[in-house]
């Protein structure tokens, strides 16, 4: 009755008595040690490699989500047939939906032209004050435009028909200033003596935006509602179309399509949905690919694991003869492979902090603005990429340490010593 509680502590003992010793390096015999460090080195750097590189293509994907996900809105609604969205379904989306900011507007395809040089673009008629609370980059534009207008004319800024505000790529390529002249042709044609013309327009730059973008700061250009409806000849309360803000869209577009069927409701994430689904693609692939990393690592765990157990076949026989159990050889093995390869893999996690550390707190790597989106490097690692890495890492060691482990048990004591 008495030994039945220390039989389990002496095989605990016995184990760890083991493991300890086949971890020394063996100097008989040391490319067996050489093999196991090499592959803790690979398991460790593997996984370093893997964290750092999923916190970086996060962090561009919430980057770029951010980006498209101010400049595209929430939510678009959209007239889906004859039927106009008018200032009464605004207002009746308003007093419906109190939780959601609406700025309507009027759209058209243009081309703006300074000197010789010309640019296609997309002009946005839209209040102000309504597209500030919605688009934080418009606010600050527009913040800009009336601490300018203050400190020039010491009067507040009170915006004309013909104002614009257009974005700092095409600012730099024009050279434009405040107050500056900006002629805009646009696709709606105006009936002359012989034949129909261009419609066009001289505006007023009364601000600059910067998306950190390329494609919108120079493709988008917002001005008055009131002269996109006088270029179109519009009603004063017809719109093309509502800009809404939501913090759920998701849900919130079911809600506003369940109550207004005849319009059509657009998400921030369809009107780029190849984009990210090119960029989940992306991520995808590169986990695997990095993943490998820490599988050819493995092989080494199983190389030295079996050259361990081919080394130690006289020993491991006189063991087997002297009452150790194959479960006890076998999960000698096991925890020598597992302790090589966890231990890889927390010191490639430590080493992943550090380096994610370093690169957000100084500015060791610089980033092209125009390019990026942003001139310092984004970083963003999610739970649920932790959480796949090192289940991955933990399933690649512990199967890598089974089949040597096995293998150990498999050694027939007679024949070693027969032999041996």
């Amino acid at each position: 009755m008495q030994s039945s509680p220390t039989a389990p502590t002496q095989n605990a003992k016995l184990i760890s008595f083991l493991v300890r010793r086949y971890l020394r390096f063996n100097k008989a015999q040391p490319f067996i040690s050489v093999t196991a460090i090499l592959a803790f080195l690979g398991v460790c750097i593997g996984v370093m490699v893997l964290i750092v590189a999923m916190a970086l293509m996060n962090g561009f994907d919430k980057e770029f989500e951010r980006k498209l996900f101010i400049m595209n809105y929430p939510i678009t609604a959209i007239s889906s047939g004859f039927e106009a969205i008018n200032s009464s379904v605004l207002e009746e989306m308003e007093s419906r939906f109190k939780h959601l900011r609406f700025s309507p507007f009027v759209q058209m395809q243009a081309i703006s032209k300074r000197g010789a040089r010309m640019e296609g673009a997309m002009i946005f008629g839209v209040d102000f004050e309504r597209e500030s609370k919605l688009n934080p980059i418009f606010q600050t534009a527009f913040e800009k435009t009336q601490r300018a207008y203050q400190q020039n004319f010491g009067l507040p800024y009170e915006a004309n028909t013909f104002d614009i505000i257009v974005g700092k790529t095409l600012q730099q390529q024009y050279g434009l200033q405040l107050n500056s002249k900006l002629l805009l042709i646009f696709t709606h044609l105006t009936p002359a003596a012989m034949s129909l013309t261009p419609t066009m327009k001289h505006f007023n730059v009364a601000g600059i935006f910067d998306s950190g973008l390329i494609a919108y700061d120079k493709g988008y250009i917002y001005t008055n509602l009131e002269s996109l409806q006088t270029i179109k000849e519009l009603p004063y309360d017809v719109y093309d179309g509502i800009h809404i803000y939501s913090d759920d869209a998701r849900k919130d577009i079911l809600a506003l399509q369940k109550h207004y069927p005849q319009i059509h409701f657009v998400g921030w994430w369809e009107q780029n949905g190849n984009f990210f689904a090119a960029l989940a693609l992306e991520k995808r692939a590169l986990f695997i690919v990095l993943m490998l990393i820490i599988l050819v690592a493995s092989l080494n765990i199983i190389s030295s694991l079996l050259m361990t157990v081919m080394s130690r076949r006289k020993e491991i026989a006189l063991l087997l003869t002297m009452g150790v159990s194959a479960t006890e050889i076998k999960k000698t093995f096991l925890y020598l492979g597992n302790f090589i390869g966890i231990s890889g893999i927390l010191v490639g996690g430590i080493l992943a902090a550090i380096i994610l550390i370093l690169l957000s707190s100084f500015p060791i790597i610089s980033l092209p603005a125009d390019v990026y989106g942003s001139d310092k490097l984004p970083l963003e690692l999610s739970l649920m990429d932790l959480g796949l890495i090192l289940i991955g890492s933990f399933g690649i060691v512990f199967s890598s340490s089974y089949y040597p482990a096995k293998k150990a048990t498999q050694i027939d004591p007679l024949q070693v010593l027969r032999n041996e």
